[in-house]
Order: C-alpha cells, then structure tokens, then sequence
C-alpha cells in the first residue's frame, strides 16, 4: 500500500507547473474552486444555499474537483472523514450558512477526537450583516473554535486562496485534525486575481516532526531492560503511516503489540505477537497485559479512560515511553518517564536503530517469562461467542462471515455500539486503512456516510459498512446520494430491535429495566397493527432509494446472502440480518472500574493466578 494510503501528511499546496501562475481576474468564488483545484481536492461532498451558492456556479464547470449532492450536512461531513481516512487525503465537505453550518458540527467534532485531517468550507451572510442575526446567520466560527485545529472567517476575496493553502496545510500536518474556512458571500461575488501558489502566514505553527536523539537513546534502553514490555499502539500510527516501521520494530524487540480501536491494521491481526485490542471490550490479553506490564511504549495513543479504565490504578507497574506529535497529550493522562515529541514514523524508525545499538552491545530483552504469561491468558480466555438457543442469528456471526467472505483489500466502516465491537474483534484487519470507526466522539449514524467517502475515494475497492439498526435510522438517507452518484457500498444491518449497546448496560445495571431502547414497537396506545412489527421495513425502505435489498433471519442463510450482496456492484446493497437481541459483547470493563475487575463473559471473570507484585 502507498505512504498516502496509510494516512501519510497530504503534501504542501504548490503549483502544478512548478512555478508561480500568471494572476487571473475571476471572482471570489472561481478563486475558491481554483485554489481548492491546486490543492488536489477531487471530491467534494456538500449542499448548496443561499451562502455558498456564489462557489457552486464555478465549481459546477471543473473538470478536476467532483462535487457529491448529499442529503443532510452530517452525511457531508462523514463522508468526507471516511474519504480522507480511506485515502490518506484531505476530506473536503461544504455548507451554507446558519443551519448548514452547524449540521457539520457533529462531523467536525468527530474529526477532531480521532485526528482526522478534513477541511469544512461554510458560507457566511454578508459582512456588513455579520453579527446582526441576519436570516441563517450562525457564528460557526465561534462555534466550531474548540473542536478545530484552526479556523478562518474570509470577508476579503483576495485571501482565499492563502487561508485555502493554509487550511489543507494545517489539516494535515501536525496532528492531522479538521479546520474551517467560513467565507462571506461578499467575498464570493467580489472580483479579485488568482495566481498560485501564495505565501502562507502561519508564524506560529511549527509542528515538532524530529524525536529528540536523548529520548530515543532512554527509551531503547528501558525497552531492552523491560521483563513485561507492551508496545501500545494508537491511530496516530496510522496517520503516519508508519506500519511497516512499527513491523520492524515490534519483531525486533519481540514485544506483545496491542492496538487500540482507533489503530486497528496498524499491526496485523494475524500476526502471532498481537495481543488484540485493548480497553474496555479489549481482549482478556490485551487489557492484562497492559495492566502488569512493567514497561509501556505508548505510540501515537492517548491514553483515554476506555484504554486505561480508572485512570489511578491503570498498570500501577510500568514506567511509560510517550511518543505523540501533540505534546499537549503527552503527561495529559499518564506521567511520561520519556516522553518524546515526534512524528511516530519518525520515532519508530529512530526507535528501530537505537534498540540495534542496544543488541549490538549485548543489551537484549528476555521476555519468556513473560510470553508464557500472555500466552497462557490468550489461550484460556480467547474471543469467542454462544450460539443463540432458539437457533435465531448470532450477530457476532453475521460479521465474522462478512469478513471472511469479503474480498481482499475491503474497507469496513461502523457505526458507534455492540456491532463496532463485535466488528472489531470478529474481522481481522492485516492492512492499514481497512477499518474506519467513530473512536472518540461515539457518533452514531458515522458508518454508512463514511462508507460512501471512504468508497469515493477508493472505487475499486468493496466497502462494506457494519452498521446498527439505531445507527442506520440517522444517516441512510445517504443511501439516495450513493445509487445516484455510482457508489456502490454494502450495507450490512445487525438488526436486533433496539439500541443495542445501552440495552446491554440497562441488562447488566439496570435491573433489566429497557427504558426507551427498543425500536420496533411503541407506547401502548399506539395502533396495535404497528406494534413488534419491523417498523420501519428496511428492505423497503432501501429499494426505494435505489438499492438492492436483501433480508436474512435464518443462519442457514447467511453465506448465500453476504455472496449474492459480494456480488452485486452496480448499485448499493442492504442486507437486513434479523439477529438476536440478547447477544452482548464481551470481555467488558465496566465504565469507571479498574481492568483488574475485567470480565471474560458473563459471570466469569479471569483467573489469572500470579502475584501482581512481581
């Protein structure tokens, strides 16, 4: 796979030629579709309005930025994240003012939790009426001020393209993350001259790429002095796209590899020395061994509480190697013994030479004890699942054959619930970019959105979207957008009727009281015709946007169903797979406890018959 496609930076902006363009006389908005065409934007997904309306008419006669009507901004904005993560590229969404605006701010803020680098472009009322609560006028820039790298009000037409070049570059070096560019309508109508590229003014970004040497140095000696050493590893790897370094690196050490939800393919799932994910549904191995670890090289990870679950007793043993090009994450969470500022690929590269040094002076870990250890947790307690009784359909089952049906190279995106972590244990993802989710915000309504970037951008690869049925009910009307614009994702339900993870909750801490969790049927007093029916019908409701639509409720059908949806691309497919509603994830960590109190399944918490202190 390419740099880009792992998440490498997206390159600075600069001219195509290779040197400075003649100025052009065009108008604010056409300076907009220009630059954004010298950026190497290719897909835009957005909305026209009132606002914005001035940039749809040049854009409307590029040859080299596509445009994708969606149906709700949200879907923009996902899509957008879904492309920039498939790609390893800017995403790009647009919006008009006021009620445009805000309907990204949920994508923005995702964006922003999982370090996605994507560039929203608002419209704005005009200058003179900006603070005057003019007709869908929204202070976007305030609002979106704490959950964007950077962002920039435009009422001047001769600095769109800077603040253009600024905002790609921004977006993707650093921490990759999202900004917004929010531009009057004036300054859209407005004439100006264009040339490219020009001069950014960013005085005070200098994103601190180079670990420094002394780090490095401490941090391979406490690697080769560690008894219990984990590698723990975030989506920050991937960004960087450094995989095949981070590879290198954990067979050169021989340490367990952990990877976080957010880093799943950074380290192959197949390979004998992962451990799994790690957190609060992380594998038995991955959590303990996390928790009696005496050394943690956390890389590109930020130590959150579904990581680390009550943060004070979090592996009260290890010291901690930090490595993180946001300083501001390093110490945030966990006291760093080295903490190191760096980009990770830069880091695991200096990391590799300076644990040979380490070999080449008779310094080598000796880690049998402790894989005799881990391997004896991941034997008693591996991932696993019960058939349901009635001989209904197992969810998990569902998605592990998707997996293992889906062709080579597949990108799986999911929603926010039991199906994302059941997608993330029951598929095995041995490639970067394969794996798109909403780690850190949680949005429900992501996946099938992010499907349809992460399909964009990537055509000739089969995107299937392993979404909830509560998920699904937010965002499927981008089902419209995908039958109509090409698209062809698969879309695969795990419909069990209600809202899956918070039922589990109320089951295991709420005295099995559902409180307002179940989908498919209403109040008492509601028209009995339409009570414990599938309400809404999904496979009516896919057809009449345009897709294929299959439902599956008997096991004996599951194969013939993923194969017939594997095999159908000109359009998008929705399978309905009617699960069992009682099905839960597990192992679990309940919010707020220590790992030490993981459960391995309901009832059964782990043995693991050693002495913490040793």
């Amino acid at each position: 796979m390419t740099e880009q496609a792992t998440g490498a930076p997206h390159p600075q902006p600069r001219p195509r030629s290779g040197g400075q363009s003649a100025p052009e006389h065009v108008t604010g908005a056409q300076s907009l579709i220009r630059s954004l065409e010298e950026v190497g934007a290719d897909t835009v997904f957005g909305i026209p309005g009132g606002c914005i309306l001035p940039a749809y008419d040049p854009l409307m006669d590029s040859t080299r930025v596509r445009h994708v009507l969606v149906r709700h901004e949200q879907g923009a904005g996902h899509a957008a994240e879904g492309y920039a993560l498939a790609t390893g590229k800017v995403g790009v969404c647009m919006a008009t003012s006021g009620p445009g605006a805000t309907n990204l701010v949920t994508p923005i803020a995702d964006a922003h939790m999982d370090s996605v680098p994507m560039v929203a472009i608002t419209g704005q009322v005009v200058s003179d009426s900006i603070g005057t609560d003019a007709f869908q006028e929204a202070d976007i820039v305030g609002i979106t001020m704490p959950i964007t790298k950077h962002n920039w009000l435009v009422t001047d037409a001769d600095d769109i393209p800077r603040v253009i070049a600024e905002a790609f570059h921004v977006a993707s070096t650093g921490r990759p993350g999202p900004v917004l560019v929010d531009i009057a309508k004036d300054a859209l109508q407005a004439k100006t001259t264009f040339s490219w590229p020009p001069v950014m003014d960013l005085p005070g970004y200098r994103p601190v790429t180079k670990p420094h040497a002394k780090q490095i140095r401490e941090a391979a000696k406490l690697i080769t002095a560690a008894k219990r050493p984990v590698l723990y590893v975030g989506g920050g790897v991937l960004k960087a796209g450094a995989t095949a370094e981070l590879k290198v690196l954990a067979e050169l050490t021989g340490a367990p590899v952990t990877t976080t939800l957010m880093a799943l393919g950074a380290f192959p799932d197949s390979h004998p020395q992962h451990l799994g994910m790690p957190g609060m549904h992380g594998s038995v191995a991955a959590v303990t061994g996390l928790q009696k670890a005496d050394l943690i090289v956390a890389l590109g990870a930020r130590f959150d509480d579904r990581v680390t679950g009550k943060l004070d007793s979090f592996a009260p043993h290890a010291k901690i190697v930090h490595a993180d090009i946001d300083p501001a994450e390093i110490g945030k969470n966990r006291e760093a013994d080295v903490p190191i500022v760096g980009d990770a690929r830069e880091v695991i590269a200096d990391l590799v030479q300076a644990v040979q040094k380490e070999h080449s002076e008779g310094q080598r870990g000796d880690y049998a004890a402790w894989w005799k250890d881990l391997n004896r947790w991941r034997e008693t307690y591996p991932l696993g699942y019960d058939r349901p009784e009635d001989g209904s359909l197992s969810p998990q089952a569902v998605i592990e054959r998707i997996g293992q049906l889906a062709p080579e190279g597949t990108v799986f995106t999911a929603g926010v619930g039991q199906h994302q972590m059941w997608a993330a244990h029951f598929i095995q993802y041995d490639k970067p970019a394969t794996w798109l989710n909403s780690g850190g915000a949680g949005t429900m309504g992501y996946s099938v959105p992010a499907a349809m970037g992460a399909k964009a951008g990537l055509p000739d690869r089969t995107v299937w979207a392993i979404d909830g049925d509560g998920c699904f009910q937010m965002t499927n009307q981008e089902l419209t957008t995908c039958a109509l614009n090409n698209i062809p994702i698969k879309v695969a339900i795990i419909n069990n009727g209600a809202l899956g993870m918070v039922r589990q909750w109320q089951t295991l801490f709420y005295n099995q009281r559902y409180s307002n969790t179940v989908l498919h049927s209403g109040p008492d007093d509601v028209n009995p015709a339409a009570r414990g029916t599938r309400v809404p019908d999904f496979v009516k409701l896919a057809e009449a946007m345009g897709c294929y639509a299959i439902r599956c409720e008997d096991p004996a059908d599951l194969d013939k169903a993923i194969e017939e949806a594997n095999s159908i691309n000109d359009r998008p497919v929705v399978v309905d797979f009617i699960v069992h509603e009682d099905a839960m994830v597990w192992p679990m960590v309940a919010a707020g406890t220590s790992n030490d109190t993981i459960m391995a399944a309901r009832d059964v918490r782990p043995d693991f018959g050693d002495n913490e202190d040793d």
